[in-house]
């Protein structure tokens, strides 16, 4: 294994351990590398062919900071947030 393979496992298993503290009773998880780096899958658990899969990208830098945790815990909130927004099937802003 080169170095760089071994930098890619440590940042999905970095990745995957900080997941395993998360449960939510409407969403699965899940983490797979991405390039260099993480991409985080969130899809609704009693899913339909109607609702899409969410997707969020950890790039190196954010796996490697010290303040990784905080981060992850931001991001996958404010994606949960986004996904959730993204489900309304009408609203007054909607377009299409």
């Amino acid at each position: 294994m080169t170095a760089d393979e071994k930098e890619r496992e440590q940042r999905i298993q970095k990745v995957c351990s900080e997941l395993a503290r998360y449960e939510h009773p409407l969403f699965v998880f899940d983490a797979r590398p991405s390039g260099d780096g993480v991409e985080l899958e969130i899809r609704y658990r009693f899913a339909d062919a109607a609702i899409h899969i969410y997707l969020l990208q950890f790039h190196p830098r954010e796996i490697d900071n010290a303040q990784f945790p905080w981060m992850f815990q931001k991001q996958l909130y404010d994606g949960l947030h986004d996904y959730v927004i993204e489900m309304f099937t009408s609203n007054p802003q909607r377009q299409d």
